[in-house]
C-alpha cells in the first residue's frame, strides 16, 4: 500500500481495481472492470507461493486427475467443502487443459506450451506450480540464457503459477532444453544477473532507506515514491563501484534468501535432470486455459490522450483530482461526465428511500428527522419498512408514542405539518422563527452557534446537489438568510459550488463527500462500459457500421457502399442481389452501370469459383492501385492468354471482336468458347477488365453462344449477322489490362497505408481474425506496423473491445461508442446476409454457433442473424437449412419468407437433415402460405 500510487490499477483476487485517494491511514479504492492492471515496479516483492504448497498443490491435482470423474466431484465435495457448482466447474477446467495441451502441471510434471500471439510472436508458458519463489530465480536465469541465443532482450514475466516467455517469430527452433538451466550453475547465474533487476533495485532502495542513507526532508510526511526511486538510482550508480558495499550485499542476501528459494528451484531441476519430474513440450494453435490466466498478468500499459472514446474520456475526467478538472475545463462543468441514475440512486440512499435503508423499528424512525431534517407524515411513511408499519399499528401509532416521551415534536414548517427531532428545537427556532411546544428540557431550548447553517449543511449532507431555491424552499428561509449560509460554509469548505446535476441549468452546491461519492460511482459505471463487449455486440454492431437495411437510394448511395467495401474481394454472385442489395434500398444494377461507364469505379477479378463464379473487387478507380494487388508474376502463361495479353498491351481497350482477331492472327483456334475462357480466366487472375458490369452478370447467369452466327476459319473473315459481332454476352463491352486501368505500382508502404485506413473504415474495429478472412495479402503482420503508428499518433485507439478476440485490436474511437451501445439487443427484425458478406462476422471473427451442420463462408449460402447472434444457415441453393443452438424456428421461418420475396425459385427441403415437412420451421412457413411441392416447400409468390 504504502508503494502505490494514485491512478495506479492493480488485481484483487479476480478483480481490478483502481487507487483513488491515499491518506495518512486508509487507501479509497474503486473498482475497474476492463481496465489492464499496471504491473508495479514492485510486484515480484510480494510474498510468493512456498515451494512446499506448490508440491502439496501439484499432488492434489495429479491425484485428482487419477481418480474417476464421479469420484473426483465426490472428494471435492466431501473433503474440501465445494459445492456442486464449483466442483464441477474445476474439473471440467482441468479436463479443458488436458484436451489442450495433453497433459496438466502437477508435483511430478512441468509442462511447456508454445503458440503464436496476435502478431505473429511466440508466447512460451513454462507451467510450473511450485509457486514465485521458485518459478522467479527461473525466470531471471531464462532472461539472461535466451537473451545469449537470440542476441536482444527477452520480456519474462513469472508467477505462482509458471513462466511467460515471448520470443520474436523468427526464433521458431527453441530446443526445451534451452528452458531448463543446468542446476549445479544456476544459482552462479541468478546472483550474477540479480543486480540488473527491478527486484534488486527495490530491495536496494529498501536497505538504504532502513540504514538512513535516504534520510526524509520531512519525517512527519510521506516522500513521493519517484523521488525515493531516484534517489536510490544515484546511491546504486555510486554504490556499483564498490562490490563490497554493505547495501549491496544486504539487498543479495535478501533477494536470494527472503525472496527466492534457490535451494527449492536446484532441487527442482535436479529431479528434471534425474527424469524423477518429466517435462512435457507441445504446441498450440491459441492459449490453454491455464496460459490465459497467465497471459491476464502480462504488463498491459495503455496512454491515450485527447482521442479517447466517450466511455474512456469521462473516466478519465472522473479519476482527476477535482481542483485539476476545474483548471482544466475552465469552470466545475460536470454535467456531462455524472451518470444522472448514479445521482438518483445515491439520494434514495442518502434520504433513506432506497431498500435496505429504511426504518425497521422505532428507534431507527426516530433517527430519521434527527439525520434528515424535519419530515412530514406521508415522508416518515415512505422512509419505513412496510412490516414496521404494518406490526405497530401504523404510522399514527408510533408517532404517537415517540411525541409522548418527547423525542419528536411536531412544528409547522414551509407551510405544513412536520416531526423534528427534539434536538433540533433550538435550531429551529433561532434559524426559522419557528414556535416551539410548551414543556421541553432546557437542553433543547439553549441557543446554538450558526443553527442556519447547521440546517442547511444537512440538508446538504441528505442530497444530492441543490440549487439556492431547492433549500430555502424545504427549510421556510429568505433566499438572503440561505445565500450567507451557503457562503460562509464552502468558505470553511463544508460545501462546494459548481455546476453539478446532469439536465441543470443553474449553479448548484453539494456536500464534498457525497460529491466524492457520486463520483466514484459514477466512475464505476463508466469504468463498467469500457469492459469487452460479447461477440453479440459485434454481430449487431457490424451491419449497422456498415448500413445494412439503409434507406439510401440511387448511385450517392451506392457509391458509398462501394467506399466502405472497396478493395474487398467479394463473390460476384452475392454482390449485387446481397450484398450491395442489403445496403442500398431498391438497388437498381443501372446504379453500378452508370458508376462504371463514367469511370469512376473499376472492377478486377480476385480469383475463380466454380465454372462461372467467382471473387471481385470494387474500387474507386483514384485509389485501386492502393488496394488491388498486383497479379502473380508467375500468371497465366497459355497461348490464347499471352494472345489477348499481348493485343491490349498494345492496342489497349478493345471489343470482342478486336480480340477474337488477334487470336486467329496468333495462328490459335478463335471458337467463341476457347477464346471466351481465356478471356475469362485473365478476368479471374486480375489483369483484365471491363468497363462495363454486363458481362460479369451474363457470365454468372450462364448465358451460352448458341444464338451467335459464326462462320469463319482459323484465320477466315466473318460471315455474321449484327449479333455475332457483338459476341457473346459474357464478352460484351470494352475490355482491357488492370495495369493500364491503375497509375504505376505504389511502394508497400503506401499500399499498406491505405488498407489499414480501409480496413478500419470498413469494419470500424479491426482485428487479426477479420484481416486474415479478408485474405489480406500479407496477412495481418503487414498492416499492423500501421496500425501501430496510427495509435502511437492518437488517431485511432486499440484495446480490448470485444471479447474472444485477439489483444491487438484496432478502432476508431467512433466506432468503438457505437459498438459498446450495441451491448443490449434492441428486438428488430432478423437480417439474412450471404455468408461472405464483409457484415456478417461469424466464420471470420466470430467462430459459428453449435450446431448440427458445419457452416462455411461458402459462395451462394446465407447466414440468418438474430439480435446479432447467427441463428440458421442456408446451404447454398437455399433447399437445406440448418439451425444453430438457440434458434427460434418462427423468427427464423420469417427471415426465409422474407428473402423469398427477393429470391426467385426458392425452395426449402430439409432443416437440420430432415424432410421440412416435420419441422417447427416448416409449419411456420406453412402458416406464411408456403406450399408444398414434392420436395419440400414453396413460397406462394
Amino acid at each position: 500500500v504504502y508503494e502505490s500510487r494514485v491512478g495506479e490499477t492493480f488485481i484483487l483476487g479476480a478483480s481490478t481495481w483502481r487507487i483513488e485517494e491515499i491518506t495518512f491511514d486508509r487507501v479509497v479504492v474503486t473498482p475497474a472492470p476492463g481496465q489492464p492492471a499496471k504491473m508495479p515496479f514492485w510486484s515480484g516483492d510480494r510474498p510468493g507461493r512456498p515451494v512446499e504448497l506448490g508440491r502439496a498443490i501439484g499432488a492434489f491435482v495429479r491425484e485428482l486427475r487419477a481418480l474417476p470423474a464421479q469420484a473426483a466431484r465426490e472428494r471435492l465435495e466431501s473433503r474440501h467443502h465445494l459445492d456442486s457448482s464449483a466442483a464441477g466447474n474445476l474439473l471440467a477446467y482441468l479436463d479443458e487443459q488436458a484436451a489442450a495441451t495433453g497433459a496438466v502441471p502437477d508435483d511430478r510434471t512441468i509442462v511447456v506450451e508454445r503458440f503464436p500471439d496476435e502478431i505473429g510472436d511466440w508466447r512460451i508458458c513454462v507451467h510450473s506450480p511450485f509457486g514465485a519463489r521458485v518459478n522467479a530465480p527461473w525466470a531471471i536465469a531464462l532472461r539472461d540464457r535466451l537473451g545469449e541465443l537470440t542476441g536482444d532482450v527477452v520480456e519474462v514475466m513469472w508467477s505462482d503459477d509458471g513462466i511467460i516467455v515471448r520470443l520474436p517469430e523468427a526464433f521458431d527452433d527453441l530446443d526445451v532444453d534451452a528452458l531448463i538451466p543446468d542446476p549445479d550453475d544456476i544459482v552462479d547465474r541468478v546472483v550474477a544477473v540479480l543486480p540488473t533487476t527491478a527486484l534488486f533495485a527495490s530491495r536496494f532502495r529498501e536497505c538504504s532507506a532502513r540504514a538512513l542513507l535516504l534520510p526524509r526532508r520531512r519525517i512527519d510526511r510521506r516522500s513521493p515514491l519517484w523521488q525515493q526511486r531516484q534517489r536510490a538510482a544515484d546511491l546504486l550508480a555510486v554504490a556499483a563501484r564498490y562490490p563490497t558495499f554493505p547495501m549491496l550485499l544486504e539487498a543479495t542476501r535478501e533477494c536470494a534468501n527472503d525472496v527466492f528459494d534457490l535451494p527449492g528451484l536446484v532441487e527442482l531441476l535436479t529431479a528434471v535432470r534425474a527424469r524423477r519430474v518429466r517435462v512435457v513440450r507441445v504446441d498450440t494453435p491459441g492459449a490453454s486455459p491455464m496460459a490465459q490466466s497467465l497471459l491476464f498478468n502480462w504488463i498491459a500499459v495503455y496512454m491515450y490522450e485527447g482521442d479517447a472514446p466517450l466511455a474512456e474520456r469521462r473516466a478519465a475526467a472522473l479519476a482527476l483530482d477535482r481542483d485539476l478538472l476545474g483548471d482544466l475545463l475552465g469552470d466545475e462543468e460536470l454535467r456531462s461526465l455524472i451518470d444522472p441514475d448514479v445521482v438518483a440512486s445515491i439520494e434514495n440512499e442518502l434520504q433513506r428511500r432506497a431498500d435496505g435503508y429504511r426504518a425497521r423499528n422505532l428507534d431507527e424512525v426516530a433517527d430519521l428527522p434527527r439525520l434528515l431534517g424535519p419530515l412530514n407524515a406521508a415522508e416518515l411513511a415512505a422512509r419505513c419498512d412496510p412490516s414496521l408499519l404494518g406490526d405497530s399499528g401504523g404510522l399514527d401509532s408510533i408517532l404517537g408514542g415517540l411525541l409522548d416521551v418527547r423525542r419528536l415534536i411536531e412544528v409547522t414548517m414551509g407551510g405544513e405539518q412536520r416531526f423534528a427531532d427534539a434536538g433540533d428545537a433550538a435550531r429551529l427556532r433561532d434559524a426559522l422563527g419557528i414556535a416551539l411546544p410548551q414543556g421541553l428540557p432546557a437542553t433543547f431550548t439553549d441557543p446554538v452557534d450558526h443553527p442556519l447553517e447547521d440546517l442547511v449543511e444537512r440538508y446538504g449532507r441528505t442530497h444530492g446537489p441543490f440549487t439556492l431555491e431547492e433549500v430555502a424552499q424545504r427549510l421556510g428561509a429568505s433566499i438572503d438568510a440561505v445565500r450567507r449560509a451557503l457562503d460562509s460554509l464552502e468558505s470553511v469548505d463544508r460545501l462546494v459550488h459548481g455546476e453539478f446535476r446532469p439536465g441543470g441549468t443553474s449553479w448548484e452546491w453539494c456536500d464534498p463527500d457525497v460529491l466524492r461519492r457520486i463520483r466514484r460511482r459514477t466512475l464505476a459505471a463508466m469504468r463498467r462500459e469500457v469492459e469487452p463487449t460479447d461477440a453479440e455486440a459485434l454481430g449487431r454492431f457490424l451491419p449497422q457500421w456498415q448500413h445494412v437495411g439503409s434507406l439510401r437510394t440511387g448511385p450517392d448511395a451506392v457509391a458509398e457502399a462501394i467506399g466502405q467495401l472497396q478493395g474487398a474481394p467479394l463473390v460476384a454472385s452475392a454482390l449485387e442481389p446481397d450484398i450491395l442489395g442489403s445496403r442500398v434500398a431498391d438497388y437498381r444494377p443501372a446504379d453500378l452501370d452508370e458508376l462504371c461507364g463514367a469511370g469512376e469505379v473499376i472492377w478486377v477479378g480476385a480469383g475463380g469459383i466454380g465454372a462461372v463464379d467467382g471473387r471481385v473487387r470494387l474500387c474507386f478507380r483514384d485509389v485501386a492501385h492502393l488496394l488491388v494487388p498486383d497479379p502473380p508474376a508467375d500468371g497465366l502463361d497459355d497461348p490464347h492468354h499471352r494472345a489477348i495479353r499481348n493485343h491490349l498491351a498494345e492496342r489497349g481497350a478493345s471489343f470482342w471482336a478486336e480480340l477474337v482477331a488477334a487470336v486467329a492472327a496468333a495462328d490459335l483456334p478463335d471458337d467463341d468458347p476457347t477464346v471466351l475462357a481465356a478471356l475469362w480466366d485473365l478476368v479471374w487472375a486480375g489483369e483484365v477488365t471491363n468497363d462495363s458490369f454486363a458481362p460479369l452478370r451474363a457470365r454468372l447467369a450462364g448465358a451460352s453462344t448458341r444464338d451467335r452466327v459464326r462462320t469463319s476459319g482459323r484465320r477466315g473473315g466473318f460471315r455474321t449477322v449484327r449479333a455475332a459481332r457483338q459476341g457473346p454476352p459474357a464478352a460484351s463491352g470494352r475490355w482491357s489490362l488492370v495495369a493500364l486501368e491503375v497509375p504505376e505500382g505504389p511502394s508497400p508502404t503506401e499500399r499498406s497505408h491505405a488498407l489499414a485506413g480501409q480496413l478500419l473504415d470498413r469494419y470500424g474495429v479491426v482485428t487479426r481474425e477479420m484481416a486474415l478472412a479478408e485474405g489480406v495479402e500479407s496477412g495481418f503482420a503487414g498492416v499492423y506496423p500501421v496500425l501501430k503508428l496510427m495509435e502511437e499518433q492518437g488517431r485511432i485507439r486499440r484495446g480490448y473491445f470485444v471479447e474472444g478476440l485477439g489483444a491487438a485490436q484496432f478502432a476508431h474511437a467512433g466506432a468503438i461508442d457505437r459498438l459498446r451501445s450495441c451491448r443490449e439487443a434492441e428486438p428488430e427484425a432478423p437480417l439474412v446476409l450471404a455468408a461472405t458478406d464483409p457484415a456478417q462476422p461469424y466464420g471470420a471473427a466470430l467462430r459459428w454457433p453449435a450446431g448440427v451442420a458445419r457452416p462455411a463462408r461458402a459462395a451462394g449460402a446465407r447466414v440468418v442473424l438474430v439480435d446479432g447472434r447467427a441463428a440458421a444457415y442456408l446451404e447454398r441453393g437455399g433447399h437445406g437449412v440448418n439451425l444453430f443452438d438457440g434458434a427460434d424456428p418462427v423468427v427464423v421461418a420469417e427471415a426465409i419468407d422474407g428473402l423469398a420475396q427477393r429470391v426467385p425459385r426458392m425452395e426449402i427441403r430439409a432443416v437440420n437433415g430432415e424432410p421440412v415437412g416435420s419441422t417447427a420451421v416448416g409449419e411456420a412457413l406453412k402458416e406464411r402460405g408456403w406450399k408444398v411441392s414434392y420436395r419440400g416447400l414453396r413460397p406462394p409468390h
